[in-house]
């Protein structure tokens, strides 16, 4: 008798959780909050370029050329909050893919840099911290694929 499991009415469920409007901003915070820093980045990055490129004699255009680094910067600082609110095993899946980005970046700048000497074109270093982004992104999803398939 001890060995036999409850009918199916014994025990009754856990309670369904309400919806509220709420529920949404609070399981998406993270990522809205990063949505609309890097919309700030963008709208920043635009203008700026518009604005140097209309006035190229102005002496104030290093100003405005810097200015997209102040929402770069609140991209950085969510993004190692975000990082600092995760498990031991999300953050060790993002340190893993982070070390892969960081490996790769240097490996393919120090090997691009070797190309320049033979008379590829120069790259601009602007690009390094979007591949870095790119190959952190690959990280993640590789890791991910490696522990669901693992099991």
């Amino acid at each position: 008798m001890r060995t036999e499991t409850p009918a199916a009415g014994a025990f009754p469920g856990p309670p369904l959780p309400a919806v509220t409007p709420m529920s949404s901003w609070v399981t998406y915070k993270t990522q809205i909050e990063f949505g609309f820093a890097i919309l700030a980045y963008l709208m920043v990055l635009v203008g700026s370029v518009t604005v140097v490129q209309a006035n190229p004699d102005a002496r104030w255009k290093y100003d405005v050329a810097v200015l997209p680094v102040i929402p770069a910067g609140l991209v950085i600082w969510l993004t190692v909050r975000a990082l600092g609110r995760m498990d031991e095993v999300q953050k060790r899946t993002q340190m893993q893919a982070l070390g892969f980005s960081m490996a790769a970046t240097g490996l393919l700048t120090f090997g691009y840099g070797f190309l320049e000497g033979v008379g590829l074109p120069h790259l601009n270093s602007t690009f390094v911290l979007p591949l870095m982004a790119i190959l952190w992104g690959v990280g993640v999803g590789v890791l991910a694929l490696k522990y669901r398939f693992r099991r």
